[in-house]
């Protein structure tokens, strides 16, 4: 294995961000929701079409929630992060290029397949953030994390701007609708996400122990076990992975539902993606400059200067009445939303020793993919006692007030000393 600070190898793991989150922008946050309710759900009233999305959304989540930390303890005992990683990205190419065979009205498909690759998606980032203590030293860990989130904000966000183009100017593009238009929106990130992996897996490299599958697998479990055992005597650890569900459930749940909601009251859902293109791009310098701030004023400072950004754009959300406010919290959102991903896996990478990096990563992304069962459930819970969307966006700040208090109380200093001594031990 590489020794941590190979430019090369850095690049080529940040570089997986650029080619995943094609993924992110264009099928989970943008088109995949609108085609979901006015094409493939043509005929299926709004309601009932959000409804099925939430339970994919839902349904791909549960799976990574129960998988992560088994896969996770799985890849440490037979040294499987890389391949594991690769397996999942396959996964989710192959269903999302899947998406170009499912005609108008064929709802159940398309469904089955985003979930699919949803699992993909968010299965190989187990593996990809915990990849992150083997490539990079620790004093550059902040930024080296940064760098993936803003070549994925760069990345992600060309690429939807040609899907965009794609679709709102289908003729101009040689399609013969919006449809066709938008099915190969879904083929073009699959492209993307295969042809931008390939420097991970030529340039990244980790030593393997020859074990057999059952054996891996029997391992991983036994250490999975441990793991669970052990977390209890990193408390800081607790601490921080209880923050980090709660902040970051409020996170992911703007991200996924920020168009259904902006839907919901109105507003236009040409005018709705062009904000989403807005936050892509103003999320790529914004990703890095936070975390050259992190390392000037500490990743937990800045991460809590992110939830308040949050906390002030949710009140606002829930005042908007026109497509130009949208736009402004938007690029609000844009400033933050990269930091505060990469500084939390920046931070929580300091706080676990290094040789169980895979396990308790597996751990903080069951948490992170169960905030994003339990965030859209909520709001759609209290919109639905209350009848009122512009209410059920304020449930989101129980979870980004709750998750910065309990950030408030992490001791990284502390933490920092016991992932050490374990790894002296």
């Amino acid at each position: 294995m590489p020794s941590p600070g190979n430019r090369r190898t850095e690049f080529s793991w940040a570089l997986y961000d650029w080619a995943n989150s094609a993924f992110a922008t264009t099928v989970l946050a943008g088109l995949f929701p609108v085609f979901f309710k006015q094409y493939w759900g043509s005929g299926v009233d709004a309601a009932t079409s959000t409804a099925r999305l939430g339970y994919a959304n839902s349904a791909a989540s549960l799976v990574i929630v129960l998988l992560a930390p088994v896969l996770g303890a799985m890849a440490d005992a037979g040294g499987l992060r890389k391949r594991l990683l690769m397996f999942f990205a396959l996964l989710g190419i192959t269903a999302t290029g899947g998406l170009w065979f499912v005609a108008q009205g064929e709802w159940w498909p398309a469904m089955g397949l985003f979930v699919i690759a949803n699992v993909g998606f968010m299965g190989g980032n187990v593996f990809y953030d915990a990849m992150l203590v083997s490539v990079a030293p620790e004093d550059r860990r902040d930024r080296v994390s940064a760098l993936g989130y803003a070549l994925g904000y760069l990345g992600g966000g060309l690429l939807f701007a040609a899907n965009v183009a794609m679709v709102v100017k289908p003729q101009t593009f040689g399609f013969s609708g919006v449809g066709a238009a938008g099915r190969a929106a879904f083929v073009s990130v699959a492209l993307w996400w295969a042809v931008f992996s390939v420097p991970l897996v030529l340039f990244v490299h980790e030593r393997h122990q020859r074990l057999r599958v059952v054996a891996a697998v029997v391992g991983g479990l036994r250490s999975l076990a441990r793991t669970a055992r052990e977390i209890r005597r990193f408390r800081v650890v607790a601490v921080f992975l209880c923050a980090y569900w709660l902040y970051i459930d409020g996170v992911d749940t703007i991200i996924r539902m920020a168009v259904d909601y902006g839907m919901a009251i109105g507003l236009d859902s040409n005018a709705l993606i062009g904000a989403l293109l807005l936050t892509q791009f103003v999320g790529f310098p914004s990703a890095i400059l936070f975390g050259k701030i992190g390392e000037k004023i500490g990743a937990k400072r800045a991460i809590l200067i992110a939830i308040g950004v949050y906390v002030l754009v949710t009140v606002a959300a829930a005042r908007m009445t026109t497509a130009r406010t949208f736009f402004f919290l938007a690029g609000g959102i844009g400033l933050v939303q990269g930091g505060v991903q990469a500084l939390s896996r920046s931070l929580y990478s300091r706080l676990v020793p290094a040789s169980k990096a895979t396990e308790f990563f597996g751990f903080y992304n069951m948490l992170g993919k169960s905030a994003a069962v339990v965030g859209p459930l909520l709001m759609g819970l209290v919109s639905q006692l209350t009848g009122r969307p512009r209410i059920s966006i304020l449930a989101v700040l129980v979870l980004l007030l709750a998750g910065g208090g309990l950030l408030l109380a992490v001791r990284e200093s502390e933490g920092a000393r016991v992932a050490r001594e374990v790894e002296d031990a």
